[in-house]
């Protein structure tokens, strides 16, 4: 059978403008005057796309309407757990109706329905009439209104291709019989968006499996007595339920709206109109792409006036969303596997002073990584790529060919997470020298909460989908094979396509950081760091499995100690870990309290925060915090540090991340040395096994003491601070003193305890009822606490308040160091929204510049350290101390050394204090 003529595209316009905010939300649009309209331009691109590519002869928009709509007469709890609206949503809906009017498409909206069934029923009265009727959406519920000319269209997203499903598609996609069966399977499996139950304990695998025996929800629950077990159990309980969850996922197609093809009919929008919003969003790329290529358009109205022709500049094409890929475009990619090759290769690169590289390996482990090969990028649309041989002497042979441009001091070196690059050229005895410039880092620093990786930036900023290595080796888990295995052809493609990418987004991020005041931070700050943390990661530390097996041994004793005294108070076994059997024995059997919170599931919440508050007056729920606690040491970290020891030098690598925190705060993994814990006594004898390399050695830990006191009273220039800060004397005695009105040696425990929490929570706009939750005071007290505390360091106060004054003016704040944080909900009229955001704005200049002064003083000493040629190591970086493997003939010269090093790294009004402590372990030298 032919297709219609006719082709009606349906947009579900809140699923799309949804999609089109998140899709921003890493990398927001804001227009001068300050308003978001990321929402917007991701749905007129879309919109724009339809009509360029698919050339509809008809149109419409369906919009939810306010209020209620009969599902919420069905069940009044449908869609009750949906988070608030987003602000930046709510002002776009408007905005997006006046683009769709000015285009002269028709807007849809029926009250009492929501968009999907006015959605559902024109699409199946146009297909009636002849149509091929499109359904533009990203929600997957559509697919139960998929027939014969009426398809389900998902647009392309984040990389990810266009997606249209016909009856074929979709019953491979669900592995389904009927398409029908959709509303059961979103009746069994429920969906928590919407609130809707369906049946607990089924999900989509168990739905899709009862539906090929049953065949529908109905069936399912009336053959209930076939099923064994809880399964049994659970539909005959609620089957009633799951029936109900199938009516609310029916999309309803006999709602009283009319399909008129003339009033859909496409037209030409209404140019002065549309101008008008465009020029107020300041769209202006959009703006030549639908006003100023007209004479590049074809007159035939079912072309649309967006048919131009395939070129288009560069900035149109970026703006455009208009994805590049390296089909389409013209490129160089050499390949350089010969002697003769490599040597004409070097002395090009020798000829330039800035190279991007790249290497392809057979592991994400840098440490136990082997090169696979090398690629290298000069030009745009231009590279080379080095296949390196899988033997370790001919495989060296390759690379040293290439160390002169590896060590010239005069090149400099352009990656990508460039920090893997250079750990992976020092297991082959290279050590990279020269300048570098990390795409990530620069990024990281422009954009600090979205997302670094290549292929989201490259799509971003480049318009350009880079080849996915999945393409290449396969899914993880699946099969996946190595780098090695892939035809040599096919890898150089690949990986001088990621070289010439990462020197594309040098020249796209290098004005930008400059722009933004960022260059200082970014060449003298993270750039340097890059090599002291590659250093840092490539030595490691020694780890005492013997110590670790003792730890082990100890803290499964002690869990069985406290499982027993468990079960006597409970007066029988259970499952511990089971938060539904332990719920049913706290608040069930014992009741613990009178009215326990649940959750969502109708399960008593166990939670550590209601244990905690249940800890003073029953023994039971103190024994289970210790249980937990004991448990997660025991798998998290005693019983898995050993995995992590590198079979090449027994030591553990973890490796540090420089792009991760929002405040600058480095981070790291395998181990996360951050959620070491220190709190407790057992959580510390971890850091036991953490031990010297060999017998010359000692470990040193140094530690800022109260380094964001110390940097609020510098920023605050509260007198009173700073006075106690410089005479040494215990700022939470201090403290305690002023705010309770007492005489410092009649400060007790109590007051300083407060007066401690007082001053760490203000550093992070702490509420009153936060304080109170932290102390377990009355929320009265704790009010008068914050109030004593700023009546007397009134400089904290003024400090406070000018910051959100200026983060409301700019949109962001600055660390000491001129790095920046976006705050795009600072100005938000949600309460809850805006007050995150201000304490956002209190803290992250604080944390942050604890981040930069760390970050400098590791430079600095990493530098003096390479310059003396010492043989002690800078090893770990935890939170705001360092610590060092230190030769025990440089023990006195490291002290001195280190702690000036890190008392000025940046010089501030107020001291910084350093402790330094040696030992044969971690615990000992912390």
């Amino acid at each position: 059978m032919s297709k219609p003529e006719n082709k009606l595209f349906l947009f579900d316009a809140m699923a799309l403008i949804y999609r089109a905010h998140f899709a921003f939300s890493k990398n927001p649009r804001i227009n001068s005057k300050g308003q978001s309209t990321g929402a917007a331009l991701g749905f007129t691109n879309t919109l724009l796309e339809v009509i360029k590519k698919e050339h509809p002869t008809h149109l419409a928009v369906a919009f939810d309407p306010p209020g209620p709509t009969f599902r919420h007469e069905v069940f009044p709890e449908y869609k009750a757990h949906r988070e608030e609206t987003p602000e930046d949503i709510r002002t776009a809906i408007p905005i997006v109706k006046d683009i769709v009017k000015a285009f002269n498409i028709p807007v849809l909206e029926v009250k009492g329905f929501e968009a999907d069934d006015v959605i559902g029923t024109i699409a199946k009265k146009a297909a009636r009439k002849g149509y091929e009727v499109f359904m533009m959406t990203p929600d997957k519920d559509y697919a139960q209104l998929v027939e014969e000319h009426v398809y389900l269209y998902k647009p392309a997203y984040l990389g990810n291709a266009v997606d249209i499903l016909g009856v074929p598609e979709v019953l491979k996609k669900f592995d389904l019989d009927e398409v029908d069966q959709i509303r059961d399977l979103l009746g069994l499996q429920g969906d928590s968006a919407d609130n809707i139950p369906g049946i607990p304990g089924i999900g989509p695998k168990t739905a899709t499996k009862l539906l090929r025996q049953f065949g529908t929800v109905e069936n399912l629950v009336n053959g209930a007595d076939q099923l064994k077990g809880k399964q049994k159990e659970k539909v005959i309980e609620f089957g009633q339920q799951g029936i109900l969850s199938k009516e609310l996922a029916t999309i309803h197609t006999d709602v009283p709206v009319d399909f008129d093809p003339k009033t859909l009919g496409y037209q030409e929008p209404n140019e002065p109109k549309l101008r008008a919003i465009f020029e107020e969003l300041e769209f202006r790329t959009l703006l030549k792409r639908v006003f100023e290529v007209n004479s590049k358009v074809t007159s035939n109205a079912q072309m649309s006036m967006f048919e131009t022709t395939e070129v288009s500049t560069e900035k149109e094409e970026k703006e455009g969303k208009i994805l590049k890929t390296i089909q389409n475009t013209p490129h160089e990619y050499h390949l350089a596997d010969s002697e003769q090759k490599h040597k004409k290769l070097v002395s090009y690169l020798m000829q330039n002073k800035e190279v991007a590289f790249d290497t392809e390996t057979s592991s994400l482990d840098a440490f136990e990584a082997e090169l696979v090969g090398m690629s290298f990028a000069v030009e745009e649309n231009k590279a080379y790529y080095v296949p390196v041989p899988e033997n370790k002497e001919e495989a060296q042979k390759v690379v040293e060919q290439f160390r002169p441009f590896f060590e010239n001091s005069n090149i400099q070196k352009i990656g990508q997470n460039i920090k893997y690059d250079l750990l992976v050229m020092r297991n082959y005895g290279i050590q990279v020298k020269g300048s570098i410039f990390d795409t990530m880092l620069a990024h990281y620093l422009l954009e600090p909460e979205s997302r670094h990786n290549m292929d989201v930036l490259a799509e971003n900023y480049l318009q350009y989908q880079p080849v996915s290595i999945e393409t290449l080796i396969g899914k993880k888990g699946k099969k996946q094979t190595s780098m090695r295995d892939v035809p040599v052809k096919e890898v150089k493609e690949y990986a001088a396509e990621d070289a010439d990418i990462t020197l594309q987004l040098k020249e796209c991020f290098a004005p930008q950081v400059e722009k933004e005041g960022l260059q200082k931070l970014l060449q003298e700050v993270e750039a340097p760091l890059v090599n002291v943390l590659a250093n840092m990661e490539y030595e490691g530390i020694k780890i005492d499995t013997a110590a670790l097996k003792e730890l082990s041994e100890e803290l499964a004793v002690e869990s069985s100690k406290i499982e027993k005294r468990i079960y006597e108070i409970a007066g029988e076994e259970f499952n511990i870990a089971s938060p539904k059997q332990l719920g049913e024995i706290l608040f069930s059997k014992l009741k613990l309290v009178e009215k326990p919170k649940k959750t969502r599931t109708g399960q008593y919440a166990t939670g550590e925060e209601i244990l905690s508050k249940l800890a003073d007056k029953h023994e039971i729920a103190s024994l289970i915090l210790d249980f937990r606690e004991l448990q997660k040491l025991k798998s998290t970290y005693v019983d898995a540090l050993p995995a992590l020891i590198s079979a090449k030098d027994q030591h553990i690598h973890t490796s540090y991340n420089q792009a991760v925190t929002a405040t600058g705060r480095l981070s790291s993994t395998n181990p996360n040395l951050q959620n070491i814990p220190v709190r407790t006594e057992k959580g510390r004898l971890i850091r036991k096994a953490f031990v010297p390399r060999s017998e010359d050695f000692i470990l040193m830990a140094a530690d800022y003491s109260q380094i964001e006191l110390r940097i609020m009273a510098a920023f605050a220039q509260d007198e009173h601070m700073i006075e106690a800060f410089r005479n040494k004397r215990d700022i939470h005695a201090t403290t305690a003193s002023k705010i309770f009105n007492v005489p410092l040696e009649q400060v007790d425990g109590d007051m300083r305890r407060k007066a401690k929490t007082a001053n760490f929570g203000i550093i992070y706009g702490i509420s009153a009822f936060g304080l109170s939750e932290r102390l377990s005071i009355p929320r009265k007290e704790a009010s008068a606490i914050i109030k004593a505390y700023f009546s007397e360091f009134p400089g904290v106060k003024t400090y406070m308040d000018q910051v959100i004054h200026d983060a409301r003016e700019k949109g962001y704040v600055q660390t000491i160091l001129g790095r920046k944080r976006y705050l795009r909900d600072i100005n938000s009229r949600n309460n809850t929204i805006r007050g995150f955001a201000e304490r956002n704005a209190i803290n992250t200049p604080i944390q942050g510049s604890a981040a930069d002064m760390i970050k400098v003083a590791m430079r600095d000493i990493h530098q003096w350290m390479e310059k003396e040629g010492l043989r002690s190591r800078m090893i770990l970086q935890v939170h705001d101390e360092l610590v060092f493997d230190v030769h025990k003939e440089e023990k006195d010269l490291m002290k001195k050394k280190v702690e000036h090093f890190m008392k000025h790294a940046i010089e501030l009004d107020v001291p910084m204090e350093i402790g330094i402590d040696f030992g044969q372990n971690w615990l000992e030298a912390h």
